[in-house]
């Protein structure tokens, strides 16, 4: 679970907490993607966030135990990016496959299916996708049938209107290909580098969310979208 980062996007409301620790409606944002975790019948979790933060999140959800979980702790100590952040579980994952959670992220697909369809191939990572209206301003996922020919970040001129989620799952090879990034222009190790690799090498699948997903974090207007549709759903007994 990727909770880290400085969310200076959201303030002035991230100048004293993470943003993943804000209200959605009646619970913290990131109850919403470890509750996801719960579902899709994951048990042991890292949450990897700032040594600013880190006491916050040991206090809110301590052992886990309310979710069903066993969770431990990792800090970044740097902005260095979704895959620095990403490469710091390599301790805690083993030689196991792993599902990568961003902590901003709600949704409410059950994950299990999709679980279990990757635990049965043999090898590769998983992105998942949805369609929206305004793809540019995420990365974007080009198909050619069921297979991934390429992921870009942000275009001016996107190729589809399916973007990229923070749900991503990875086989063991992804240690390896940590190793070789390089960092972008901004200084940091980004995940659509990452994921682009395994697009390279043919061994990318795109699931694709039916239902409701926002990525609450990247505004001010998602974040109230979010409090205001989660209600709804909430209320419906949904998510």
């Amino acid at each position: 679970m990727l909770a880290g980062g400085k969310a200076t996007r959201l303030r002035p409301l991230t100048k004293v907490t993470n943003k993943h620790l804000l209200p959605i409606y009646d619970r913290p944002l990131i109850y919403y993607p470890l509750q996801a975790m719960a579902r899709a019948g994951v048990q042991d979790v890292l949450v990897i966030t700032n040594p600013e933060h880190a006491g916050h999140f040991i206090q809110l959800l301590g052992s886990g135990r309310e979710f069903g979980l066993k969770l431990a702790y990792e800090l970044q100590e740097e902005a260095g990016g979704l895959a620095q952040a990403v490469s710091l579980a390599a301790s805690f994952v083993g030689n196991d496959r792993m599902l990568v959670l961003l902590g901003d992220n709600i949704f409410t697909d059950d994950l299990r299916p999709a679980v279990e369809r990757f635990t049965a191939q043999a090898s590769g990572a998983v992105i998942f996708g949805v369609e929206t209206a305004h793809p540019e301003q995420y990365g974007v996922i080009e198909m050619r049938g069921e297979r991934v020919i390429g992921i870009e970040e942000k275009p001016s001129a996107p190729r589809s209107n399916l973007v990229q989620t923070g749900i991503y799952m990875y086989d063991t090879e992804v240690w390896s290909h940590l190793q070789g990034l390089e960092p972008s222009a901004r200084g940091e190790l980004e995940i659509t580098d990452l994921n682009n690799i395994y697009v390279t090498a043919g061994t990318m699948r795109c699931e694709t969310l039916e239902g409701y997903w926002i990525d609450a974090g990247t505004s001010h207007d998602e974040l109230l979208a979010a409090n205001v549709e989660v209600a709804r759903l909430r209320r419906q007994g949904e998510i």
